[in-house]
């Protein structure tokens, strides 16, 4: 029997049995639990347990399973419940009360409860499916397609979708005809620089030194961004998957995923389904009976922003310091234990099977010529349906904020949104309409990244926006370069000034060339883009900047020390004392006519008074700047 047909019938084994078990679960009635860390922070445990409490009490044969994040995290907890005879329907914000409501009428009646669901799985003539909404329209689920469907601790249910079966077809083909599929892919590095995967593959695999390592930075730092978290925590054999290829394609025998420890359920979803890939032969010795052996693990992290940086990721796994190095050599040259080393991020491995499996040419059917594929992002901020979304590339800003998430809420204007993380870039309405590509992102004085994207209104002040971001890279700078060490240190002290008032206009052009010297003198990528979102709000923004300079006003009246909170008289009642109690520092006192007031020298200015003043009052304003609060207390 020659090799390839041994793979053959070795993986086709595993995907029949795999298939026998999927036929028995869709017999019978399944519920399925979002339990990625987005579910299980709104309340997905508490839900579960309600689930099988009235299963157990009205002895129902239902399966309950938790799986990961379907992407509609606005819509947590989120259920998907399935039976014979019945769409898949999909429940949002789902409580104990509708948990019994949808066992009594749906599980142990017909009444599948229409009016608390969101949609329909598949298509049907009844109820309308996810692809119906708008985000349907512009989303192209590739590596996110079986997140929030399948258990990510059951490693039959990837293998009944094929999973594995791009690993199988792999192994029976030499190394660098697969380097070869991914390199005419023109799959670009999904952690953030962009870089193409297959010249990388390519590289490490010229080295003389056949001992070679894969590594997976599944590092993920950046303030609002959960992509690779998600994936791992609800699809993680795709990842692994990924990996296995790439290491079949350099001839690497052992591979690490790199986890950050601030990932804890990702870290044990992740060294499950390594123990299930070992006990199926889809690691370890001899994979598939093909004669290649390879293994991974599991590395934890310390939460150092900067160990996403590939070089300092590589030293901190070697128990030294996490500090990026000089280069060359590059990490393909000399890695890990000196070693030839290929490291991908957690999305770029994913995208590696479907590649295999469809072929260069599909996958470059999609997005734009220089940036193919699709583009997995995490939206959040001020935007209505916050989650996950996975569209190609090439769709715009525009279509991303208020197509697929809907836009503004609270009747709020956007203002800007921030793309690529804390070294991204924050761009205004006028810029909507650039298309989500690496070269048009960085055009407009932004990156990629690695996906996160933060929307804002017209209550985020922009150089507190920018000072914020700047504060957390110069936190996580590792101090070895000067110009990061003392040049992000002095632009967060002038970024502190103007956002209390105390700059001049001269400090803006300071800040633009210590930005410009960062950039060129710093030795990594943090370094380098650091100053990002002081650039483009400079760019951008500019106007914001005079105001608090010129005026000593905060337009959004979002600095602290350019806002007071006020209390009308005329608009506060007497009989209520709401705002009393919401104060945390008793800063809200009662008048000798019963009206309420604020002790300015206490306020701390937490903004609870003016979120919990009623409506039908809205006595509670914030002033900015602080001066016409004199005004004020002089007409009372």
């Amino acid at each position: 029997m020659s090799a390839v047909t041994e793979i053959g019938l070795t993986y086709a084994g595993l995907r029949r049995q795999a298939e026998e078990k999927a036929t028995r679960l869709k017999a019978q009635a399944v519920i399925r639990i979002g339990s990625a860390t987005c579910g299980l922070a709104a309340g997905a445990a508490a839900v579960k347990e309600a689930f099988e409490r009235e299963i157990s009490k009205r002895r129902l044969p239902v399966k309950v399973l938790e799986t990961g994040c379907l992407g509609h995290c606005h819509a947590e907890p989120l259920v998907i419940i399935s039976r014979p005879g019945f769409p898949g329907i999909a429940y949002g914000f789902v409580d104990e009360d509708l948990v019994e409501l949808l066992v009594k009428n749906f599980l142990e009646g017909d009444d599948p409860c229409y009016e608390y669901a969101l949609a329909a799985l598949d298509p049907n003539d009844v109820f309308p499916t996810f692809e119906d909404f708008p985000r349907g329209v512009y989303e192209k689920k590739i590596i996110s397609g079986e997140s929030g469907i399948i258990d990510p601790k059951e490693i039959e249910q990837y293998l009944a979708g094929g999973g594995y079966g791009a690993l199988a077809e792999v192994l029976a083909r030499p190394p660098q005809e697969v380097i070869r599929e991914i390199k005419g892919a023109n799959l670009r590095g999904r952690g953030g620089a962009g870089f193409p995967a297959g010249v990388k593959w390519e590289l490490c695999d010229r080295q003389e030194e056949r001992e070679r390592f894969i590594i997976c930075n599944g590092d993920e730092g950046d303030p609002g961004a959960f992509m690779d978290r998600s994936l791992l925590e609800s699809n993680p054999h795709l990842c692994i998957e990924g990996m296995i290829i790439g290491a079949y394609a350099i001839q690497a025998r052992q591979g690490y995923i790199y986890i950050r420890a601030e990932y804890p359920l990702a870290i044990e979803r992740v060294n499950v389904a390594l123990n299930q890939a070992r006990e199926k032969g889809l690691l370890g010795e001899s994979i598939l009976n093909s004669g290649f052996s390879f293994d991974l693990e599991v590395f934890q992290g310390s939460g150092a922003f900067v160990c996403g940086e590939s070089s300092a990721l590589v030293r901190s796994m070697e128990g030294e310091r996490g500090v990026p190095r000089h280069r060359p050599p590059r990490l393909t040259e000399s890695g890990f234990r000196g070693k030839p080393t290929l490291l991908n991020n957690v999305k770029t491995f994913c995208y590696v099977p479907p590649i295999i499996r469809h072929g260069k040419d599909w996958f470059k059917g999609m997005g734009t010529a220089s940036s193919p594929g699709t583009a997995l992002f995490s939206l959040v901020g001020k935007v209505a349906h916050t989650g996950l979304v996975e569209v190609p590339m090439g769709t715009t800003l525009r279509e991303l904020v208020f197509e697929v998430g809907g836009g503004i809420p609270d009747g709020k204007q956007f203002k800007a949104v921030q793309i690529g993380g804390p070294s991204g870039g924050c761009l205004p309405e006028s810029a909507l309409d650039i298309p989500i590509d690496y070269d048009s992102l960085h055009e407009a004085g932004a990156i990629m990244g690695s996906g996160g994207l933060v929307v804002m209104d017209d209550d985020d002040c922009m150089v507190a926006v920018a000072r914020y971001f700047l504060e957390f890279t110069q936190q996580e700078s590792c101090g070895q370069c000067t110009f990061c060490r003392l040049g992000t240190r002095h632009m967060l002290d002038l970024l502190t000034a103007i956002c209390q008032g105390k700059g001049d206009l001269k400090s803006l052009d300071t800040l633009k060339d210590l930005a410009e010297d960062i950039k060129a003198g710093s030795l990594c990528g943090l370094g380098k883009t650091a100053p990002n979102p002081v650039l483009t709000t400079l760019r951008y923004f500019r106007e914001e900047y005079v105001a608090h300079i010129r005026e000593g006003i905060c337009p959004a009246k979002m600095c602290p020390d350019l806002i007071v909170y006020y209390i009308e008289p005329e608009k506060c009642s007497k009989l209520c004392n709401v705002c009393v109690g919401s104060c945390p520092v008793d800063a809200i006192y009662t008048r000798e006519d019963g009206l309420k007031a604020i002790d300015q020298k206490k306020c701390v200015k937490c903004d609870n008074c003016l979120k919990t003043c009623p409506p039908q009052y809205q006595a509670v304003i914030k002033l900015s700047p602080p001066e016409k609060l004199a005004e004020l207390e002089g007409k009372k």
